[in-house]
């Protein structure tokens, strides 16, 4: 009832602007250029400028230090109902960081553990200006990847300089015209971008639903591609370790059985899962005990656990060094800034020991810890919470989009800084609140994280769980 009621003040408010009764703000078409095609598409900017706009404010904040478990927020206020921001100068200190994909801890302020980065900074500065076909690679990109195929205990890596890319620009290498992608409806917007630029036919199943990835499979080996009845050239499953906005881990045992059954390849992306689940963080593979050898392809970034930038692409020499010659982001983008490679280095040597001391499994260890805490006690005060119990991404379900503006404005007056998600990225009626939770994160920050919550969860009527409180 609350998004027809929405619906239909969105359709009056249109109406008053077509009018001229009312100023629009929206980018609208040219007098010029009335008898041109459209440029912008004014049905589908319906929600963005009837419904979004009332709740803009809770998206795309300024932080000004570095994303630890303590971060800084700008003030800023809008006098024209969030159509624009001004900042009032002001600093909302130490605001508690329940947001940033900060799984280890290992993006914060300078301190002596990072003098190496400091040092590739001094040598090296600060970018490549290059592929890594032309004069890019560096000794410190052989270094991580060496390193990397090691952590990971695969044959060969190769590192790109953005994690986004790596998935889109690199999935249409291995797949083209006359094959078939199986690919998981929730799968991050990079999985598909690749896979409709490769040209191949791309079929969803259901949220990692095995039955219907199984009838698909069948159905794709018994009739073949359409009207020839050919077989497929190739067949590739994409999926995730840990899905973003749903905190759910991959089926993967199930997976890889029906890939050997069918002669399937398997694509795994680990954006969310390397560094984060596993007993020493090698991912998903390590969190079930499956063999190196039963993922074909293995990509992840960065971005998250290691506090840097960047993705990589792993699996067997042949793979690696069929990308090296025919991935276009080494054609054409960019390599990995030096010191950004030192840092991801050093994260390596902490995950794997090499560094000496046990940081690593400790960071590991604390971080299972927490999310097990922080889930549970969300389910006890009766939220709806949708993943894994070992995931560190925890979705909360607020549902309407009024309630996701009073929730995420009001956990910031109480100076907790979090993510709130809606539409287009989840489905129109499942918004809802996603927490990260990181290894550094101290059970007070928790306690006073989770006890603002359970206020609100009373204010706002958020506790939708029919399952009884403990």
């Amino acid at each position: 009832m609350g998004y027809g009621i929405a619906t239909l003040f969105g359709y009056f408010r249109d109406f008053l602007r077509n009018s001229g009764l009312e100023k629009c703000n929206a980018a609208v078409e040219r007098e010029e250029q009335k008898h041109f095609v459209p440029l912008y598409q004014d049905f589908e900017n319906f929600y963005k400028r009837n419904l979004y706009m009332r709740i803009r404010d809770n998206w795309s904040r300024s932080i000004c230090s570095a994303p630890g478990p303590l971060f800084d927020v700008m003030e800023r206020v809008s006098d024209d109902y969030n159509w624009t921001f001004r900042f009032t100068g002001n600093i909302i200190k130490d605001v508690i960081n329940i947001g940033s994909y900060n799984f280890l801890g290992l993006a914060d302020k300078y301190d002596e553990s990072m003098r190496t980065v400091k040092e590739v900074l001094e040598t090296y500065g600060t970018g490549v200006a290059s592929t890594r076909q032309e004069m890019g690679t560096l000794d410190k990109h052989k270094e991580l990847e060496d390193l990397l195929a090691k952590f990971l205990n695969v044959e060969a890596a190769m590192t790109f300089g953005m994690g986004f890319a790596t998935n889109s620009t690199n999935i249409p290498v291995l797949v083209g015209k006359g094959c078939l992608i199986f690919s998981d409806e929730l799968n991050h917007t990079s999985i598909v971008l690749g896979a409709r630029l490769s040209g191949a036919t791309i079929r969803t199943f259901k949220h990692n639903n095995m039955q219907c990835l199984e009838n698909l499979l069948r159905d794709a080996i018994i009739y073949g591609q359409p009207r020839t009845h050919r077989a497929w050239k190739k067949i590739l499953i994409l999926v995730e370790g840990i899905y973003s906005m749903e905190g759910s881990i991959v089926n993967l045992p199930e997976i890889v059985a029906l890939k050997k059954k069918y002669k399937a390849y398997l694509y795994i992306d680990e954006a969310h899962s390397i560094g984060s689940v596993g007993p020493t963080g090698r991912g998903v593979r390590e969190y079930f005990g499956l063999n190196p050898e039963d993922i074909d392809v293995y990509m992840g970034t960065f971005t998250k656990s290691f506090g840097a930038s960047g993705g990589y692409i792993a699996g067997k020499k042949d793979l690696v060094d069929y990308l090296r010659f025919n991935s276009h982001s080494a054609a054409y983008a960019v390599s990995m800034s030096p010191p950004v490679a030192e840092q991801i280095i050093r994260s390596l040597k902490l995950l794997m020991g090499l560094d000496g001391t046990t940081q690593g499994l400790q960071r590991l260890q604390q971080l299972v810890a927490n999310t097990k805490y922080f889930r549970q006690t969300l389910k006890k005060m009766g939220f709806i919470i949708y993943g894994n119990d070992d995931s560190p991404v925890v979705p909360m379900l607020l549902y309407q989009p009024c309630k996701v503006a009073a929730f995420a404005r009001h956990m910031l007056e109480r100076k907790i800084g979090v993510v709130v998600v809606g539409f287009p990225a989840t489905p129109l009626a499942e918004a809802r609140a996603r927490f990260c939770l990181s290894a550094v994160h101290t059970r007070q920050m928790l306690d006073t994280v989770l006890e603002a919550i359970n206020e609100l969860g009373d204010l706002l009527a958020l506790k939708y769980s029919r399952q009884r409180k403990s």
